[in-house]
């Protein structure tokens, strides 16, 4: 039966994030063949709603007001109910993010509805939508079917395909006004410490350092690998501990957790905390001195050696493939 699907586009640094396009395409599966209606919220957002028609929403609502600004659950909760009171959705898609990881579950408890966190696959058997989420810190997968309700769902960045832009597609863009008050807390000011670059969380290409590096100097050949790759620079928590990187690029069971199609593990051990974070990466590759670190019975490739040697000379393999391409 086809579905209305609401999918919400999340706008960080002046952009939407990639997740809300893969979001798109998780809500085309869902709408079977129905309508799918991008929602935005923020200051002034009204702008990004034909992108997210261009990769495959057939119109968008904006909700602008100076209280969403930046994110609160109360502020972005009260915009999205609005929307859901006009719309009337048989589904609903959040990227599993760290706004999406807040807000869902309100959202839910709002419609005393059940939610499925942290998909990662969707597919179809028996006239059924069955959708996939990791337990256990990856260990294991569930596959869940809803069989009564909205179809609510948070999906893992990089793990379903956005669909194609198309730049020929049109559709409407409205706003709804909405009055955000008795907000319970306002955002004042937002101190970013994360490093800049590629999002760690959406990076297709992740260089990540343990305690290997052995300095805060020691990530310098990591983050030049990362520059030439595209790429994001991650740390596992015996690195952040000793104080080599901000906390802010952890990867594993109490940081991010990361999907890229290549993640290289420099110096990393291959803690089990460390592994429910990047295990699903699509390739692994493993640069350490010590060949029994557990960390190669996840990889794909490995290399036994020291990673101040090695990665050099990755960097400037890749720089002469760049300029040879």
């Amino acid at each position: 039966m086809a579905k209305k699907v609401l999918v919400l586009g999340e706008v960080k640094d002046g952009s939407l994030r990639n997740v809300s396009f893969e979001a798109i395409a998780a809500a085309k599966t869902i709408a079977g063949g129905g309508e799918v209606v991008g929602v935005l919220f923020g200051s002034s957002v009204s702008a990004f709603g034909n992108e997210l028609i261009q990769y495959g929403a057939d119109r968008v609502v904006a909700v602008e007001h100076e209280n969403l600004a930046s994110y609160t659950s109360d502020g972005f909760s009260q915009a999205f109910m609005a929307v859901y009171e006009q719309e009337k959705p048989e589904g609903i898609v959040f990227g599993h993010t760290a706004l999406g990881k807040d807000l869902s579950p309100r959202i839910a408890s709002k419609l005393q509805n059940g939610l499925i966190s942290d998909v990662t696959a969707i597919d179809e058997a028996g006239g059924n939508l069955i959708f996939t989420r990791p337990i256990y810190s990856g260990k294991a997968f569930e596959k869940k079917i809803i069989t009564d309700g909205i179809v609510f769902i948070t999906i893992r960045p990089n793990n379903i395909d956005a669909l194609a832009k198309d730049e020929s597609r049109a559709g409407d863009v409205s706003t709804l006004s909405v009055d955000i008050k008795d907000l319970r807390a306002i955002i004042k000011e937002v101190v970013r410490k994360a490093s800049e670059g590629v999002d760690l969380s959406e990076a297709k290409v992740i260089i990540a350092g343990g305690r290997g590096v052995k300095s805060k100097e020691g990530f310098e050949p990591l983050k030049e690998l990362a520059n030439v790759l595209g790429g994001a620079v991650g740390a596992s928590r015996g690195a952040c501990d000793a104080d080599y990187c901000d906390y802010s690029l952890q990867i594993g069971q109490t940081g991010k957790v990361v999907t890229p199609d290549l993640y290289i593990a420099c110096g990393i051990s291959g803690a089990i905390q460390h592994l429910a974070g990047m295990s699903n990466s699509k390739v692994i590759v493993a640069i350490n001195k010590d060949p029994e670190a557990n960390i190669f019975k996840v990889a794909d490739y490995g290399i036994v050696g020291d990673l101040f040697e090695v990665v050099p000379m990755l960097t400037e393999e890749f720089k002469k493939l760049k300029i040879n391409a």
